[in-house]
């Protein structure tokens, strides 16, 4: 059953207006992630993903990745939209986090602009910003969308949204 959307207000989007299959798009918005107080990632040349039920998940260019910093993982992952993906465990100092971040190294045709860019889960992070904006991360420990003020749901994670 789908639940009752919030409406959003000028300058905010509802995650019920994005598409499904999901949408990649380009994103100028300034992105930063930072763990263990390290900037990890620091780009405005992110791309999102935009799913239905879905806070954004960003995508950053491996060259705006602090890359000695990424450990990969023999831990993979399957999309049915994206095709197989591959994670990456993070360590910074005596802090390690695993399985935190993933990629597609040979993604599907529709999303082959995000090959092998990352996407980080903001749950684990010290902090994720969009234009300075703290992100929230999507309820549940499944996914990985990041919410900030000017998205609107409710979220695919919350308490009884599996069967949406």
């Amino acid at each position: 059953m789908r639940p009752q959307p919030i409406a959003p207000q000028t300058g905010q989007e509802s995650v019920w207006n994005y598409p499904r299959p999901p949408r990649l798009e380009d994103s100028t918005k300034h992105i930063q992630i930072i763990f263990n107080g390290e900037t990890i990632a620091d780009t405005r040349r992110a791309k999102r993903v935009l799913e239905t039920s879905h806070p954004p998940v960003y995508y950053i260019p491996p060259e705006d990745i602090q890359q000695q910093y990424l450990i990969p993982s023999p831990e993979t992952t399957y999309c049915e939209w994206k095709g197989q993906g591959a994670y990456y465990s993070l360590k910074v100092g005596n802090q390690q986090a695993e399985e935190v971040a993933w990629y597609y190294p040979e993604p599907t045709p529709a999303f082959a602009a995000i090959k092998n860019y990352v996407a980080f889960y903001p749950r684990p992070m010290d902090v994720c910003y969009v234009d300075g904006e703290k992100v929230q991360p999507q309820p549940g420990n499944f996914y990985g969308g990041w919410i900030t003020r000017d998205i609107v749901g409710p979220f695919k994670g919350e308490p009884g949204s599996w069967g949406w």
